[in-house]
């Protein structure tokens, strides 16, 4: 699901301002995506690319995981670029949307961060581990720990394990739930903490400050290839789908590349093969 600094203090409200300004304004041929890393200078690259190609491109950055899906449904913002499958599915399950992924992005390996330690295994008994409290991102990293032997799942852990799950007896670490916009700024006080890629890159956290990875090529992530969204109405819009073959650009994935921190791999998986996924998904979901 890439996309801060220290103390996030950025009012939500202001988000939410700028995109309800950008769907007052709105023109019919401009296209508003929402993102929620717009200082990353490939946007820049981006935007100059499809006024090449005739498109005018206008952007709403948000501070909050939780606006841009419903920013997309409600029509203030014309795609979205900040999430991957499962967390896409999931939201689509939770509030009987129906928002599609119309395009792939990048996969990112899911990093454990630390600035105590060099290793799991220097981690103490009873140390502290941060991760996001969204319930659509819980999973990877809960099966991460258990491989990495630092956590016991009951029944042996599987993508349905939730954080209920966790032997808190049997484990070694303690796992603390917080905002993912804040899990980096906690690397001061924890052991340990899961930081989104686009937090981690904004808190200039390096490569060297991972412990633990995973292999995000496994066949088993591909629910958690990044994607454009878009409403169903507008899955075929040939714009739309034109933005998200512009974003592979040699140009913009040369500049994405050059991003300090950048670990993603790109992906250009089919928008049928990203739907499929993600409906298989948001089917489990909704059970």
């Amino acid at each position: 699901m890439r996309r801060f600094r220290r103390f996030l203090v950025i009012p939500v409200l202001f988000a939410l301002a700028l995109t309800a300004a950008c769907g007052t304004e709105h023109h019919g041929d401009v296209v508003r995506i929402g993102v929620n890393d717009l200082s990353q200078p490939h946007w820049d690259v981006f935007k100059r690319k499809a006024a090449a190609a005739g498109i005018t491109v206008e952007f709403t950055n948000f501070t909050d995981y939780n606006q841009p899906n419903p920013a997309l449904s409600q029509g203030r913002i014309d795609l979205n670029k900040f999430q991957h499958i499962r967390y896409l599915a999931n939201y689509n399950a939770r509030n009987n949307d129906t928002l599609v992924p119309i395009g792939a992005t990048e996969v990112y390996p899911l990093g454990l961060y630390s600035k105590k330690h060099r290793s799991v295994s220097e981690i103490p008994q009873g140390g502290e581990i941060t991760l996001s409290n969204n319930p659509a991102n819980q999973v990877r990293p809960l099966l991460n720990l258990a491989a990495a032997g630092l956590i016991v799942l009951k029944n042996g852990g599987s993508w349905d394990s939730k954080l209920e799950d966790v032997d808190k007896s049997a484990s070694k670490v303690r796992l603390t739930t917080i905002d993912p916009t804040l899990t980096a700024a906690s690397l001061d006080s924890v052991d340990a903490a899961y930081v989104d890629d686009t937090w981690a890159r904004q808190a200039g956290l390096t490569n060297d400050q991972i412990i633990y990875t995973d292999d995000p090529n496994r066949p088993d992530l591909k629910q958690y290839i990044n994607i454009f969204a878009a409403r169903a109405a507008d899955k075929d819009n040939p714009k739309y789908v034109q933005l998200t073959q512009i974003y592979h650009d040699p140009e913009v994935e040369a500049a994405i590349k050059a991003e300090a921190g950048f670990q993603g791999i790109f992906k250009t998986n089919t928008a049928a093969d990203l739907q499929a996924t993600a409906t298989d998904l948001e089917t489990k979901f909704r059970q």
